[in-house]
């Protein structure tokens, strides 16, 4: 079982109340947030229910550490210092990445630890389009570790 990383691409028009829900569930309210969320056959459904409005791959440890160092916020919009890492018994970002990575730990069992982290739109754009599949040309769906590139434009 590994972790996935899922991005909010499109926004709320047009959004039937399945997709709705199955958003909320995933904690992905707005664009350009990313959650991890385990990989298993229940979250799989869920992705697939939305993929017309998500993004979604493997994420590697390297991209896991930039993200949280950069992005990862705790409560109070306070950003997660390397004082935080050794609180909960970390040496650096890349340690923390690799126990989350191979399901030590989630980002809901730390504490204080806000679980989805705020992106900002990919410099030099999108590829494709936001409205097509990946597959097809365009930015939505499964990606793999193509998800991984994104995500180090949108830090």
């Amino acid at each position: 079982m590994g972790i996935l990383a899922v991005i909010r691409i499109r926004g709320e028009p047009d959004r039937n109340p399945d997709e709705r829900k199955t958003l909320e569930l995933l904690r992905l309210y707005k664009r350009f947030h990313l959650v991890l969320v385990p990989d298993t056959r229940p979250i799989r459904g869920m992705l697939k229910k939305v993929e017309y409005v998500v993004t979604y791959g493997e994420i590697n440890k390297d991209v896991l550490a930039s993200l949280i160092e950069r992005r990862g916020r705790l409560i109070g919009n306070k950003r997660v210092t390397r004082e935080y890492l050794k609180k909960i018994g970390f040496n650096d970002y890349k340690e923390l990445a690799k126990a989350i990575i191979e399901g030590k730990l989630t980002t809901d069992k730390l504490p204080d630890f806000k679980p989805v982290f705020r992106l900002s739109p990919p410099s030099k754009g999108f590829k494709g389009t936001v409205k097509k599949h990946f597959n097809e040309g365009g930015e939505l769906g499964y990606r793999g570790e193509a998800i991984n590139e994104l995500i180090k434009r949108m830090l």
